[in-house]
């Protein structure tokens, strides 16, 4: 990397827009060979899967499944000389956001295995040797990433799965149980997080090893079933005195968190891909519907509260798609670090597709709340519009949930600060000039100057909470979430206005006319969260939540019914080996990659 990224410097008061130029050319237009990719998924997708099937079924066909093996979806990033397709990063969220369209389970199928599961860790971290044993079974053999355990949700230093090393036979002995793998009940390889014992030879810590999932002691106990994503092969795997060869270990003792980090790096903007296909969708369905609706005389969408909602899908649609595409460009490219713009992205991403969902819904009316199957029973269009409202509320939760985003990138950008690594602008003071164009569209000059301001405001508030001690900041949370919101807000109005003036001589008015709606809506959230700095609620509040937890307030809960079932809140894994079956899925034998 020659350059910093675009988000550390927005942290730091410097809307270095320069950093997010596009080369000449459409943005849009890939390489021949991605969009030839493009093109036989698509025809797949439309040809040979059913959504609703997987849907009702919570199952992802067979069939589907080695078709899409066939024409390469398991390995569009893995090198050529491995046996993958070696296509680009772009092309790999393309294909995410085509598949997810049909059924969101497949885009978690794929991202699972390619974007956090076996090839990018050993692509960054493993040997030659593990890169010519693995990366080619996984061209067409599934992985999965077990890092999660019943009690340890996003504290990895609370992990109770052991690898102790055996020097007789060369290997580790794993035991422990792992949550929530995706793709682990039909996954042929597995990434498993676990601890080495510190000893003489080393200090141990956290390890990533490669664990053949047919291996004696693994087993899969159970396949976890959720609000949305009814088709995801996910489940708890448990491994008991499992013998891992030493050569199948990725990296060093100790160096798991370090790859876990990396690979979900590699593959954070996944989930804002798949966002943006969800909010793509929404605003076709959202389009055709409020042409069609006719209430009080006229379409929908010509009244005004509807207008505001089809602002609001289009605007977001086109944001997330920048974020995407110029994110992704430059992630590629790898001339500046990006790390913390996806990270701004998949934040920013999980929370608006989200309300572009709930709006959807709720413009559809009833017929939003009704089920797609329902309404195609009776002769009505089915539009799964409740359904992509609970696939997409995951986003928010899993690859590092808002709340724990919110504060890992706070952290991150106080201990600069802190550090004197990056010192904030003073007021005034305009950092280096922006590389923009002098015949950029009027309306994006003028929200970038905003953001300018803004930014500089961002880094002012950043430096005074900085100056706060560890034990002080414990009780700002909320704020220095704010402060986040702040920074992915300007992230998202700067890519916005980037993706538009790189579009605009090729498309005409269109993309300016959507970034500049969108910022309008941005400037608006950006202003309700510097207010919110400066009044707000949150000593109150936590005096609430205090004597909540001190059962002063269990009075309130008088009148209902725990439905709830038994058990604990958090089951403590069973001691021993497993004796439930096994649910990992047999599939027929592998035919040629094309």
């Amino acid at each position: 990397m020659t350059a910093p990224g675009f988000g550390a410097e927005l942290f730091l008061g410097r809307l270095r827009t320069d950093l997010l130029t596009l080369p000449p050319g459409d943005p849009r237009r890939l390489a021949d060979e991605d969009e030839q990719f493009l093109t036989r998924l698509r025809e797949f997708c439309e040809k040979e899967i059913d959504g609703g099937l997987v849907e009702r079924e919570d199952r992802i066909p067979d069939a589907v499944i080695e078709g899409l093996k066939d024409i390469g979806a398991f390995c569009i990033r893995i090198p050529r000389e491995y046996g993958g397709l070696g296509l680009s990063g772009r092309c790999y969220f393309r294909a995410l956001m085509t598949v997810t369209t049909v059924h969101a389970a497949l885009g978690e199928l794929l991202a699972a295995h390619q974007s956090i599961g076996l090839p990018q860790p050993i692509v960054l971290f493993g040997t030659e040797e593990q890169k010519r044993t693995f990366l080619p079974r996984c061209v067409r053999e599934i992985s999965a990433f077990t890092l999660t355990e019943p009690d340890i949700g996003n504290d990895p230093f609370r992990m109770r799965t052991t690898a102790v090393p055996d020097a007789a036979s060369g290997t580790y002995i794993l035991d422990g149980v792992k949550l929530w793998a995706t793709n682990g009940v039909i996954a042929d390889l597995l990434v498993v997080m676990a601890l080495v014992p510190a000893s003489d030879a080393g200090p141990g810590g956290m390890t990533a090893f490669v664990v053949e999932a047919d291996a004696p002691g693994v087993t899969v106990e159970h396949r976890s079933s959720f609000l949305g994503l009814r088709g995801l092969e996910n489940g708890v795997i448990r491994l008991h005195d499992v013998a891992v060869p030493a050569a199948h270990r990725i990296g060093d003792e100790g160096a798991g968190l370090d790859i876990a980090l990396a690979a979900q790096d590699t593959g954070r903007l996944s989930l804002p891909a798949v966002c943006a296909a969800a909010a793509k969708w929404s605003l076709k369905v959202a389009r055709e519907w409020a042409g069609a609706r006719v209430q009080w005389g006229r379409p929908i969408g010509e009244h005004d509260a509807v207008a505001g909602k089809l602002a609001f899908i289009a605007a977001t649609a086109f944001a997330l798609e920048a974020m995407v595409e110029v994110t992704g460009h430059h992630a590629e490219s790898g001339a500046t670090d990006t790390r913390l713009d996806a990270e701004l992205a998949k934040l920013f991403a999980s929370e608006q597709a989200w309300l572009v969902a709930d709006e959807l819904v709720q413009l559809r009316g009833g017929r939003g709340y009704e089920t797609a199957a329902s309404a195609a029973a009776r002769g009505e269009r089915g539009v799964p519009a409740e359904q992509l409202l609970r696939d997409l509320r995951i986003g928010r939760i899993f690859d590092g949930s808002t709340e724990a985003l919110r504060t890992f990138i706070a952290t991150a950008v106080i201990e600069r600060h802190r550090s004197g690594t990056g010192q904030p602008l003073t007021p005034g003071s305009t950092g280096r000039p922006d590389a923009e164009r002098a015949s950029a569209p009027e309306p994006l000059t003028r929200h970038r100057s905003f953001a300018r301001e803004a930014a500089h405001d961002l880094a002012r508030a950043i430096d005074a909470h900085a100056q706060l001690p560890d034990t002080e900041l414990d009780d700002h949370h909320r704020q220095l979430g704010r402060i986040v919101d702040i920074g992915a807000e300007l992230y998202a109005m700067a890519v916005t206005c980037a993706y538009a003036e790189a579009l605009a001589d090729r498309h005409g008015e269109g993309p300016v006319r959507l970034a500049d709606a969108f910022c309008a809506q941005s400037r608006r959230r950006i202003a309700g969260l510097f207010e919110a700095l400066r009044d707000n609620t949150d000593a109150g509040d936590r005096a609430v939540a205090r004597r909540l937890l001190d059962d002063r307030f269990t009075w309130l809960e008088d009148g209902i019914i725990d439905a709830s079932t038994g058990g604990p809140w958090i089951a403590e894994p069973r001691p021993g080996p497993a004796t439930v079956r096994t649910l990992r899925r047999k599939v027929p034998a592998p035919g040629p990659n094309r």
